[in-house]
C-alpha cells in the first residue's frame, strides 16, 4: 500500500514530503506565518480527492468505451458552525450525456479515497 514520509526542520511550517517515489513541498499561508512554498495540509488533502476522483471516472469511462471528453473536480473544505468537516465536490462533465453524467455522478461517491473519508481511519502513533 501506499508508504509517505514527511520532514520538517528550523524553516518555518515548510515541510518536505516524500511519497510514491516522489518529492513534494507543503507549507502554511504567510497569513499563518509559513512562507506559502507549497499547498497546505488540507490542500493537500483535497488533491487527493480530487485526483482519486477524476482518474477513477477516467478508468470507468474508458473501461465504458464512452467519450469522455473531459472531467473537472471542484473542491471546498469547510467547516460548519457545529465543528463538522464537510467537502462540496462540483464534478463538470464533458463529452457525455446525462445518462452517462448520472452514472459518473454515482461512481463519484464510491471512488478509494472518497470511502476512506467517509469511513474514517484508524491513525496509531509510536515513536520511532
Amino acid at each position: 500500500m501506499a508508504h509517505g514520509i514527511a520532514r520538517i526542520g528550523r524553516d518555518q511550517y515548510r515541510t518536505q514530503i516524500e511519497v510514491g517515489g516522489h518529492a513534494l513541498v507543503s507549507d502554511e499561508p504567510q497569513a499563518l506565518g509559513g512562507a506559502n512554498a507549497g499547498p497546505a495540509p488540507y490542500d493537500l488533502l483535497l488533491a487527493s480527492l480530487g485526483a482519486c476522483t477524476a482518474i477513477t471516472l477516467r478508468m470507468y469511462a474508458d473501461r465504458k468505451a464512452w467519450p469522455l471528453a473531459s472531467v473537472e473536480v471542484g473542491l471546498h473544505f469547510s467547516r460548519g458552525d457545529d465543528g463538522a468537516s464537510k467537502i462540496d465536490r462540483t464534478l463538470t462533465i464533458t463529452g457525455l450525456d446525462d445518462e452517462q453524467q448520472a452514472r459518473l455522478l454515482d461512481i463519484a461517491e464510491r471512488t478509494p479515497v472518497t470511502l476512506t473519508l467517509k469511513g474514517g481511519v484508524t491513525i496509531h502513533t509510536t515513536l520511532g
